[in-house]
C-alpha cells in the first residue's frame, strides 16, 4: 500500500476534488518548495486515532503520507469495531480536507437573523472579544451564559470544567435524544443508560423502535450491535421487531408489528397485564431486589416504620421495616389491616390491580396489534425467560432470564419516560433487570450511580423566581435541559416565573436550527441572546444567522479523551490522537478552552479550569467528607498553562499506564480485558445490585405530582407523575380529523447527525430527502411515487399549522395511517449540503405537549399529505 504524491495529487480526490493543495496542509513538500521529482521518498506511515464523524468512537488507522492523512481504516485491536468502519468512519477524510472548512476565527459585521457577512480575525481578538462578553455577564450572573453541546466528544475536559470554571449552565442535545429513558431507568435502577439485550446469551429480543441494522442503539453506534446481533442469531436468537416501519428488519427478525406510533406504553402495559395473568413472575428478585414487597396506603404512598419503607413479615404476621433482619418473608399480594385500622397493600399488588385495566383487547384498539399477538408475545417472553433457572459462569451461579428489550430512541415520545418505565417492568416482572442473558441499561460495567438514584428521588420543588432551565420547578421537576424549553421561558418567562434570562451562549459541536425539532423555535431562541459563540469546522446554520464570533475547530487533528472503548463485555478506552496538524488556523476545542480561560482569568488556581481537569480525570483525591483535595503524583500543577498533549499524559500514567500518551499514540486502545462477572451483571453483584431496591412503585412520583398541583401548575405538565405508568392518548391526537396522520422521523445510517449531511459520498448513499408512506394512503391522495407533495403538521394545543414540499417514496414498510420523514436534510449554507429537501424538524413543535414530563421532545405530530 503505497501511494505517491504525485498520484495522490493527480487523483480526483475524494468525494469530486476536496483534497486541497498540499501548499496548504502542514508538512507539505511543496510548502518549502522542494522538487517533487527528485525529492527523496515519502514518508508511509500508519497512525492510530479514533472515528470523529461517528458517536461510537471506532478505533481507526489512519494512513499518513508526509504528514497529511490520505486513508482511513479500522484499527484490528480495538474491541468496539475490530478492524471494521462503515461509509461514515471511510467517508470522513473529504471533511478534513474539505475545502469548506473555516479557515480563521470570524467577526460578525452585519445584523444577526440573516445570512452572515464576515472579516477575519486573529485568534487573540476573537477569544478577547468572547473573554470580555464572558465576564461582562460573570459580573451580572454567571448562570446566565449557557454553554450548550452536541455531542461533545471529551467530557471530563469539556462540559464539567469549562461549566464549572464558569459558573455557567449546561444545556445539551439529551432532551433531543433519550433523555427520558435515561430518567426512567435512572429512576427506576440507579443505572445510567436505556436498554439493551445481553447478547452473548439473550434468546428471546423485543426490538423495541430499534432500526435493528441501520439505526446502532444505547451509547455505541453501528458496528458493534451487528455485529452481536449476527452473532446472537446464529445462536438462535428470536427477535420481534415493534415499529410503525419495518426499517431494515427484513430477513434479521423473525416477526413485525406495526404499531401505531406513541401507543408503547399501552403495549407494555397490556404485556405486564399478560404476564401476571399467566403467572410469569420471579418472587425471589421483586422480594429482595425491588420496593414490590413495600406497604402501600390508600393514598398512594409508603407506610414506614422509623423512617423505613415498611413491609408485612408472613412468618410472624408483623410490621417490619424492610431492612429489618429478622425479616423472614414479605407478603407480595392481598391487602393487610393495620392496627390503626388502616388497610394497606403490598406495591406488588397495587401494580396487579392497575394493569388489569390494561387487557390486551385494549390495548389491541390502540396500538394497532391483535389481542391474540399481544397474549402470545407475553406467554412466549414469560416462557423464554426461564424463572427459577441458573446458569453458571465463572464459578458464579447466577439467574438466568434470557429476554430483554433493544430500545434508546423510542423514547422520543410525550409519553418517553413512562414508557421506558412500563417496559422495564416488563423486564422486571420476569426478574430479567441485571440477569445474565436479560435486561441490560448501561454499556459495560453494571455502574449503580447513587447520585442519580438519590437525586430523582429528593427532587425538592421550588417557588418562583425558577432558573430559565425551570430545573426544580412546578413545571419539570425532573428535567432534561431541554433548549427549546429554555426558548419558551425567553418567549415569556413571567408565565414560567423567571425573572434572570440568560445573556450569551457558548454552541459546541452542534448546529441547533437544523439538528433540534421546531426550528421556528429555535430561530427566535438564538435571536434573543446578547451574545452568540459557535465552535465548529464548518459555517453551520445557526452560525451563519446568530454567531457573533466563529472560533474554527479541527476536525479529527486533535487529541480528544478519555473515550470509551468497550463493546459492552471488554473493558477498554481509547484516545483520539491527532494524525495530522490541524488545517489551516483551526484548532482543536480543548487548546481553545485553555486559552480562552486564560483571558477570562478562570484557567489558574482554586476552582479554575485546571482544578476542575484534575477533579474530572481523578488526577487527584477528593475527601467526600470534607472536600479536602489531594493531588496525585500527576496532578495539573494549578499555575501552569499544560499542553493538551501533557494533560494526556498525565491522565494516561495516572491510569497506570507507564508510557502515557505515548501508549496511545502507538496504540490506538488500551484493551484491559472481559469485564469481571461480578461487575458486569447487576444480580451477580454481592449483594445483589448493591443491596438497591429498584422502584417497580414510584411513590416520589405521586408526591411531585402532588406538589405541582399544590403549587397552581396546569394538568398538561403534572398529568404524567404517576406512581406507575398510566396511559392517556397523546395530546397530538387532539389535532383535527383531518390531519389523518401520524408523522414519525427517523436516522439514516449513513448519517450521523447533521455534521455528515454535507459528505458528497455518504449524501450519495442516503438518497436526499422523501417522505415514506404506505401505498394504501398514497393511492387514496392519488400520489405516486417520486410525486411532490405538503406534509402539513398541526400543534394540538396552540393551532398553528406548518408544512414542507418533500418527494414522496411509496413503501409498503410503513403502517397506513403513518408517513416517515429522516432527518439530517435541510442545509443551506454548505454547497454540498444544498437543495437536498427539508428537515421534519420545520414541522415539528416543542411546546406543551409535544415536550412532556421530564423536559424530554416527542419527535410525533398529526399531519395531513396531499399533492404539491
Amino acid at each position: 500500500m503505497h501511494l505517491t504524491r504525485r498520484a495522490l495529487l493527480k487523483s480526483a480526490g475524494v468525494g469530486g476534488g476536496a483534497l486541497l493543495a498540499s501548499r496548504l496542509v502542514p508538512g507539505g513538500r511543496e510548502a518549502a518548495g522542494a522538487d517533487e521529482e527528485s525529492a527523496a521518498a515519502p514518508v508511509d506511515e500508519w497512525v492510530p486515532t479514533a472515528c470523529w464523524i461517528g458517536k461510537q468512537d471506532c478505533g481507526m488507522l489512519a494512513r499518513r503520507v508526509d504528514g497529511r492523512v490520505v486513508k482511513f481504516e479500522g484499527n484490528p485491536a480495538h474491541p468496539r469495531n475490530a478492524g471494521t468502519l462503515c461509509p461514515k468512519g471511510m467517508a470522513q477524510i473529504v471533511s478534513v480536507y474539505d475545502p469548506h472548512r473555516l479557515r480563521v476565527p470570524l467577526v460578525r459585521t452585519n445584523e444577526k437573523g440573516s445570512s452572515g457577512e464576515w472579516r477575519e480575525a486573529s485568534w487573540d481578538e476573537a477569544l478577547t472579544l468572547v473573554a470580555d462578553k464572558i465576564n461582562e455577564v460573570r459580573d451580572d450572573d454567571p448562570k446566565l451564559i449557557i454553554w450548550q453541546k452536541g455531542r461533545s466528544k471529551s467530557k471530563e475536559l469539556y462540559d464539567e470544567p469549562v461549566v464549572e470554571a464558569l459558573g455557567a449552565t449546561r444545556l445539551g442535545h439529551g432532551a433531543f435524544c433519550s433523555d427520558a429513558g435515561y430518567r426512567a431507568c435512572e429512576y427506576t435502577t440507579g443505572v445510567e443508560g436505556v436498554l439493551h439485550p445481553d447478547f452473548q446469551h439473550t434468546r428471546y429480543l423485543l426490538s423495541w423502535g430499534w432500526n435493528i441494522t441501520n439505526g446502532g442503539g444505547n451509547k455505541l453506534c453501528w458496528i458493534t450491535w451487528n455485529r452481536q446481533l449476527l452473532d446472537a442469531r446464529e445462536r438462535g436468537l428470536k427477535i420481534v421487531v415493534i415499529d410503525p416501519r419495518l426499517r431494515s428488519a427484513g430477513p434479521f427478525a423473525d416477526e413485525w408489528l406495526p404499531i401505531r406510533p406513541a401507543t408503547d406504553l399501552a403495549f407494555a402495559l397490556a404485556l405486564q397485564n399478560v404476564l401476571l395473568e399467566l403467572g410469569y413472575v420471579d418472587e425471589e428478585y421483586l422480594k429482595n431486589s425491588t420496593n414490590a414487597p413495600f406497604l402501600v396506603g390508600d393514598d398512594g404512598h409508603v407506610v414506614r416504620v422509623g423512617g423505613v419503607e415498611a413491609v408485612w413479615d408472613q412468618a410472624s404476621a408483623r410490621l417490619k421495616a424492610y431492612d429489618d433482619p429478622t425479616l423472614v418473608d414479605p407478603l407480595l399480594e392481598g391487602k393487610v389491616f393495620l392496627e390503626s385500622g388502616q388497610s394497606v397493600r403490598p406495591a406488588f399488588e397495587v401494580v396487579k390491580e392497575h394493569v388489569a385495566q390494561y387487557t390486551p383487547e385494549w390495548a389491541a384498539e390502540i396500538t394497532g396489534i391483535p389481542a391474540e399477538t399481544i397474549r402470545r408475545i407475553a406467554a412466549e417472553l414469560g416462557e423464554n425467560a426461564q424463572i427459577g433457572s441458573t446458569i453458571e459462569i465463572d464459578g458464579h451461579s447466577l439467574p438466568y432470564r434470557p429476554v430483554a428489550a433493544m430500545a434508546y430512541h423510542m423514547a422520543q415520545q410525550e409519553l418517553g419516560f413512562q414508557a421506558t418505565r412500563a417496559m422495564l417492568g416488563v423486564f422486571m416482572l420476569l426478574g430479567a433487570v441485571g440477569a445474565v442473558g436479560g435486561q441490560r441499561i448501561e454499556v459495560g460495567k453494571w455502574k449503580f450511580d447513587e447520585e442519580k438514584w438519590a437525586k430523582w428521588n429528593e427532587v425538592e420543588i421550588g417557588d418562583p423566581p425558577y432558573s430559565f432551565t425551570l430545573k426544580d420547578s412546578k413545571f419539570f421537576p425532573i428535567n432534561s435541559a431541554n433548549p427549546q424549553v429554555v426558548a419558551g421561558v425567553m418567549q415569556d418567562p413571567e408565565r414560567y416565573g423567571v425573572e434572570k434570562l440568560p445573556r450569551m451562549v457558548i454552541v459546541h459541536m452542534t448546529n441547533p436550527l437544523l439538528a433540534y425539532p421546531d426550528q421556528k423555535r429555535a430561530m427566535d431562541l438564538y435571536s434573543r441572546f446578547e451574545f452568540v459563540t459557535v465552535l465548529s469546522p464548518w459555517l453551520t446554520e445557526t452560525a451563519d444567522y446568530y454567531a457573533d464570533v466563529i472560533l474554527p475547530t479541527a476536525t479529527i487533528e486533535k487529541y480528544e479523551g478519555p473515550i470509551g472503548g468497550t463493546d459492552q463485555y471488554i473493558d477498554a478506552v481509547g484516545l483520539r490522537v491527532p494524525p495530522m496538524e490541524p488545517l489551516y488556523e483551526s484548532r482543536g476545542e480543548i487548546d481553545i478552552y485553555l486559552d480562552l480561560m486564560e483571558k477570562v482569568g478562570v484557567l489558574y488556581g482554586e476552582h479554575g479550569y485546571l482544578y476542575y481537569v484534575n477533579e474530572w480525570l481523578k488526577l487527584v483525591e477528593i475527601d467526600e467528607e470534607t472536600e479536602e483535595v489531594t493531588p496525585g503524583p500527576y496532578a495539573l500543577p494549578l499555575d501552569q498553562k499544560p499542553t493538551v498533549r501533557d494533560i494526556f499524559d498525565r491522565w494516561a500514567k495516572g491510569q497506570g499506564i507507564e508510557e502515557g500518551v505515548a501508549y496511545f499514540e502507538q496504540n490506538g486502545v488500551l484493551v484491559k480485558g472481559p469485564f469481571k462477572v461480578t461487575d458486569f451483571y447487576g444480580a451477580a453483584m454481592d449483594p445483589p445490585f448493591g443491596g438497591v431496591r429498584h422502584r417497580l412503585y414510584g411513590e416520589a412520583l405521586l408526591r411531585y405530582r402532588e406538589e405541582m398541583k399544590a403549587k397552581g401548575a396546569d394538568e398538561i405538565y403534572w398529568q404524567d407523575y404517576t406512581p406507575l405508568p398510566t396511559w392517556r392518548p397523546p395530546t397530538m391526537e387532539a389535532s383535527p380529523a383531518d390531519y389523518d396522520l401520524y408523522l414519525i422521523s427517523y436516522k439514516l445510517i449513513e448519517h450521523k447527525q447533521s455534521r455528515s449531511s454535507f459528505v458528497p459520498l455518504l449524501e450519495e448513499l442516503s438518497g436526499g430527502q422523501r417522505l415514506s408512506i404506505n401505498p394504501a394512503t398514497a393511492r387514496a391522495r392519488g400520489i405516486e411515487n417520486g410525486d411532490e407533495v405538503w406534509v402539513e403538521s398541526h400543534n394540538a394545543v396552540t393551532g398553528e399549522t406548518r408544512r414542507v414540499r418533500v418527494r414522496a417514496e411509496v413503501t409498503a414498510g410503513i403502517r397506513p395511517d403513518t408517513v416517515g420523514m429522516p432527518h439530517h436534510f435541510g442545509n443551506w449554507t454548505h454547497p454540498w449540503g444544498q437543495n437536498r429537501g427539508p428537515s421534519p424538524n420545520e414541522i415539528l413543535f416543542s411546546g406543551e405537549g409535544y415536550v412532556a414530563n421530564t423536559a424530554d421532545q416527542s419527535y410525533h405530530v398529526k399531519v395531513r399529505v396531499y399533492k404539491a
